[in-house]
């Protein structure tokens, strides 16, 4: 029964004038509010489907929309890089100066702990190659360059061995005092980070790593190398040791007189004592291209284009693959679509003309290859169609082909349209037969009965109604195909693949989820683009399935 309240002979009107309902309220409100019951039931039905689709449908592909965008791995990796190399012009064809260097070094020390480097360098090879080798070996030597400074001051006092010692220099003295030191963020001494604003920074970082990565006491744990270089760093600046009047003042001090008679090296000697690449302004240059946390680079890489230092440019000759593979699985689908009306509309005429015996046979025969596996099928097709398989010996026996001139159909287009073709074809069938069966038998025979010839009576009565199930089973084919991948990759070899090969090759193999991300768009939107277009041509409306 309906909520809505219906106007009565007892129903009044108020001072106003305005009709009100029987306990006062005037009626247009008390509708409005039954209006609001009605469609938030109607809401609360439709929930649970609307949850379902926004999970598994709506999410999935505003993820993949961010995915072909997102690359804030550079910028989180390399803060400090990024912002020095704000400021240096790839085009001059000169390296970054010291200070990029040093930014680099820094950022580098931390990122090593992390484990992040490693993924940053393999980021930057999909741009760059050989760039994932080398931040792996850096990660590997960029110790080395802090224990230069490391060993000078433990040589210099045994007190710079002491994990306590550095406490006591950073730390203040609640935190020292503080019962859970492993799980109190870690508290700077006053006017620490004014004398040594370096080392303060760097201590700071190798705390927060112990105590959250390692869960450990950062009082109990030796300092990473990278704290030694840059109390190097500190102590040959321009040092405010009035800014510092905590404990082991003069130990600091006894260092501040040694430091500037260490050994050193300059920042970029040391990367390039790493590995000479770090002299290549290439490098330099793709993490200046790349250091965005937004970037066009996957898309482009998708049209075969290039993100560089200089700007946009084309990709080399032998790795232009990409539009060439959209043609082909565009073009291909539309192939495949074609052989299923072909050879899938004189079924459904069979399965809606036939007596109902007879079709419920050919139905299930129809509707047998869904009982059997993909895989099984597909694998089926490979034996088929090889050169030395079952149809070239048929071919060869008949003596239709020589036994020196068998087809090739496997590995290639012609392979890949067939095996898909079989196995979308229900796809295709079932459509058009459900809309066949709502066609009467009658219309035929009073064309004929005016004359029409057989052929004249299908082609201006029969084949017109049938045109909506022809749409609804080519929008479903064509769809499938597009995205198909098993079949391609089995049966189709370096010729018949289509690009959703590449898309599956780039999530599970290479793991470039940004590219993938980015072809899986460009693909959505050519499926989008083909539907608009067959609307407009065909029109929606005229899709039906029975």
């Amino acid at each position: 029964m309906s909520d809505v309240p219906a106007a009565t002979p007892q129903d009044e009107t108020d001072a106003a004038g305005r009709l009100v309902a029987a306990d006062g309220t005037p009626l247009k409100r008390s509708l409005a509010r039954a209006l609001r019951r009605q469609k938030l039931r109607a809401l609360l039905l439709i929930a649970p489907l609307l949850l379902f689709i926004l999970l598994t449908f709506i999410a999935p592909i505003a993820d993949m929309l961010f995915r072909s965008v997102e690359n804030d791995i550079v910028s989180r990796t390399l803060p400090e890089t990024v912002e020095t190399l704000g400021e240096w012009d790839y085009s001059s064809g000169e390296l970054p100066d010291d200070a990029a260097y040093l930014a680099l070094y820094r950022d580098l020390s931390v990122a090593t702990e992390y484990k992040t480097h490693t993924r940053l360098g393999s980021r930057l090879n999909y741009e760059t190659s050989g760039i994932s080798s080398l931040f792996r070996k850096t990660g590997r030597g960029v110790e080395d360059m802090g224990e230069l400074y490391q060993d000078q001051f433990e040589d210099l006092d045994a007190a710079w061995k002491e994990p306590e010692t550095w406490a006591r220099l950073m730390a203040s003295q609640e935190w020292l005092a503080a019962e859970d030191r492993a799980g109190t963020p870690l508290e700077l001494r006053d006017g620490i980070a004014g004398a040594l604003p370096n080392t303060a920074r760097a201590y700071e970082q190798f705390a927060e790593f112990t105590q959250n990565e390692d869960g450990d006491d950062p009082a109990e744990e030796d300092p990473w190398a990278y704290v030694y270089a840059m109390l190097w760093l500190d102590l040959t600046g321009p040092v405010q040791m009035d800014a510092y009047q905590g404990p082991d003042a003069a130990l600091l001090e006894a260092a501040a007189e040694a430091a500037p008679g260490f050994e050193s090296q300059t920042w970029r000697a040391g990367f390039a004592d790493i590995d000479n690449d770090w002299e290549d302004v290439e490098v330099w240059g793709t993490i200046k291209a790349y250091s965005g946390e937004f970037t066009s680079g996957y898309f482009l890489n998708s049209v075969d284009l290039q993100l560089t230092p200089e700007g946009i440019e084309k990709q080399d000759e032998n790795q232009r693959i990409y539009l060439k593979l959209f043609w082909r699985t565009i073009v291909m689908s539309l192939a495949i679509t074609f052989s299923c009306i072909l050879l899938g509309y004189p079924v459904a005429w069979l399965l809606a003309n036939l007596p109902m015996r007879v079709s419920n046979v050919l139905m299930i025969l129809v509707l047998l290859p869904f009982w059997t596996s993909l895989l099984v099928r597909t694998s089926a097709w490979k034996v088929l169609l090889q050169q030395q398989g079952v149809i070239n010996d048929i071919l060869v026996w008949i003596g239709l082909i020589s036994d020196a001139n068998r087809l090739v159909m496997i590995n290639n287009v012609t392979g890949t349209i067939i095996a898909m073709t079989h196995i979308l074809l229900p796809f295709m069938i079932l459509p058009m037969y459900s809309v066949m069966q709502t066609i009467p038998p009658s219309y035929l025979r009073a064309a004929k009965s005016l004359g029409a010839t057989n052929w004249v009576a299908f082609w201006r009565v029969y084949f017109p109604q049938s045109v909506p199930g022809i749409g609804a089973g080519s929008i479903l084919v064509f769809i499938l195909a597009i995205g198909y991948y098993i079949t391609p990759e089995l049966v189709g070899g370096t010729k018949g693949v289509f690009i959703s090969n590449r898309i599956a090759y780039h999530i599970s193999t290479s793991l470039n989820w940004g590219l993938a991300a980015a072809l899986g768009t460009i693909l959505l939107a050519a499926v989008l683009l083909l539907y608009w277009a067959y609307d407009k041509i065909v029109g929606i409306d005229n899709v039906k399935l029975g």
